[in-house]
Order: C-alpha cells, then structure tokens, then sequence
C-alpha cells in the first residue's frame, strides 16, 4: 500500500532530523571529510593542468596536495615571529583587556546606582527590601585570567587531532586521484548531471574561490600596511586575521571590526584609539560595494541570503570549519543545480 503524502512529508523530516544529528555527533568523522572535498574541487584546476603535462594521475594527485600543503607550512613559517610575540605577550594584553571591561562594568554600575536613587527619591525606600540591603555593593570577585592549556591537555587531545589531520589528508589524495571515476560513477546513477556538468561546476567553484582568495589576499595587504602607517602593534597579524575573515561573509567582517575596536582601544588613547577600526570599515565597504561584484560578476553572485543561512547552519553544526566550507560549498551546489536542467534537456532532447 503505497504511503500517503502526509507520511511521505513525516518519513523525509525525520530523514533529515536523523541525517542532521548524525552529522553533529559525528563531526570528528565527517567534518575533516567534507573540508577535504571542498579542498579538493577548489585545487582540482592545478591537478587538471599536471595532467594535461603527461603526468600520472597518482603523480598530480600528489603534487596538488604537496603544494597545497606547502602554502599552509609557508603562511605558519612567515606568521610564526608575530604569534610568537602575540603569546608572549598574551598576560599583559589580557590584563589590559581586563582593565577596560572593568572600567565599563564600573560606568554601567554607576547608571544602574543612578537609577535606584531616582527610584528612592520618588518611592521612598521600602523597609526588609532585600534588593535595598544589596543595593551599591560591588562584585568583590575578580574574573579568574586568561589559562594557557596544560601539557597534559595537549597530550590528550593530540592522537584526535592527528586523526583528523590524517583523514583530511587522505581524502583529499584520493579525491585528487579519482574525481573523475567519482563522477563518472555519481552520473550513472540516476543523478542529475553528467561528467562534463560536474567537471564544469567544479572549475566555476574553484575560479570563485581564487578570485576570493585573491581579493582577500589585497585587502588584508592593504590592512596591515594602513595599520603599519599608524604604528598599530602586531599590523601584519592584524591583516593576515582580516584576510581568513573575510572566507566567512558577514559574520566575519562583523566580529573582526569588534577586535579592531578591542585591539585600538588597547593599543591607542583617546579619539585615535577609534582609526584601525574607521579603517578596516572603510576598506570592507569599498571591497564589497565595488571591489568584488566586479571582479565575481553576476553570473557567479549569490543571494546573499543564501549565503547567511548557509553560514548560520554551518557554524552551528561544525564550527569554524562549517564557516569554511560554508561558502563553497553553497556554490558548488548553485552550480551543480544550474547545469543539471541543462543535462536534463540535452538528455530529454536525445530521447
């Protein structure tokens, strides 16, 4: 007896509640997966051209992930004087940090003793009121500063750590090797695109993905020498943060003007403590207003709410590392969906 719709609707929302709390219990499994994948579609143009010189698949598969590999070794390499001096320094900026919370803590209670006093003079105290009996009495406790991890800790959590770095390593060797058995395989089963779709979709994510990379790669260029000129501390590392911000739309732009807003008051006193951040504002609202719609054009723009729910879901589910494959991934699938009606014609059209 065939399943009427209201159980077909039950049956596929509890297909993807299920299908949801596997992916979030299974994180450590899935997520360095994925991120593999999304990887893999993004550097496939450079495995593609190794092919095209003659070499074995098994050598572009390798060579792609090497070099892949080396960008991330040389970007850790160059940053590590400047994290370096950031940790040593971590104590003081912590302190200073501290010490501006308090102060605002401080004015906030000073309003709210402002208002309990204009409440008084117009009620009159009230006698046994228990609120009254507290009333001005400061916090007497300090927050506990910042803890650096223990050796033990990291002990702990390494064999998990190492895990995922070796399955993130191994399926992006293999995706590398076989993408286009994969999608030859995915095309003859009953899937809505072919070969040749995939392959296109993957070089439009992976040319969006450049031109982004590129894009952010200026600006946070840009960023650090504006903050070098103002004798901002730490400017390089400052602009290397803005440039992985930008990877996560909105989000990371938003909370990344926070920090420079933290980082000025720390690092200034009075009306220029308030310029890294009127800078990385101002150069945020040229990048996105002209900067990347001309570059990206129409045909590669994507809703922008598409892109936030995307973000929100992703972040949720995995962390950081959904807000890096958040993007990508949304296009890829843009891209996909596109050129599988395209597919369907072309197939209805032979029959």
């Amino acid at each position: 007896m065939p399943a009427t719709p209201p159980v077909r609707i039950a049956i596929w929302i509890l297909t993807i509640i299920a299908a949801f709390t596997v992916l979030k219990l299974a994180a450590p499994l899935f997520a360095p997966i994925l991120l593999a994948l999304v990887l893999g579609v993004v550097l496939s143009p450079f495995a593609g051209r190794i092919d095209r010189l003659g070499a074995p698949p098994a050598l572009s598969a390798l060579l792609t992930l090497l070099a892949g590999l080396c960008a991330v070794a040389l970007l850790i390499l160059a940053l590590e004087p400047v994290l370096s001096g950031v940790v040593r320094r971590a104590p003081v900026i912590w302190n200073e940090l501290r010490e501006i919370i308090t102060s605002v803590q401080a004015a906030l209670r000073g309003l709210d003793d402002v208002g309990d006093q204009v409440a008084d003079a117009l009620n009159g105290p009230e006698e046994g009121d228990p609120a009254a009996a507290v009333a001005g009495r400061g916090d007497d406790t300090e927050g506990e500063g910042m803890r650096m991890p223990r050796i033990s800790e990291a002990i702990l959590y390494a064999p998990g750590y190492a895990a995922r770095l070796m399955i993130f390593v191994g399926t992006l060797y293999f995706f590398l090797l076989s993408r286009r058995e994969v999608y030859d395989w995915i095309s003859t089963s009953n899937f809505a695109a072919g070969t040749e779709e995939m392959l296109e979709a993957e070089h439009e994510v992976s040319r969006y993905f450049l031109t982004i990379t590129l894009i952010n790669a200026s600006f946070g260029a840009l960023l650090a020498g504006a903050l070098w000129l103002l004798g901002m501390p730490y400017a390089v590392l400052w602009g290397f943060m803005s440039f992985l911000g930008n990877f996560i739309l909105y989000l990371g732009p938003a909370a990344f003007a926070l920090s420079m807003l933290l980082g000025g008051v720390v690092a200034f006193e009075g009306p220029i403590s308030f310029a890294p951040v009127a800078i990385y504002v101002g150069l945020n609202l040229i990048e996105s207003q002209f900067v990347t719609p001309s570059l990206i054009g129409r045909q590669m723009a994507v809703s922008p709410l598409l892109v936030f729910l995307s973000l929100v879901f992703w972040l949720w589910l995995w962390g950081p590392v959904g807000g890096i494959i958040a993007i990508p991934l949304l296009v890829w699938g843009l891209a996909l969906y596109k050129r599988s009606a395209r597919y369907q014609r072309a197939v209805e059209a032979r029959s």
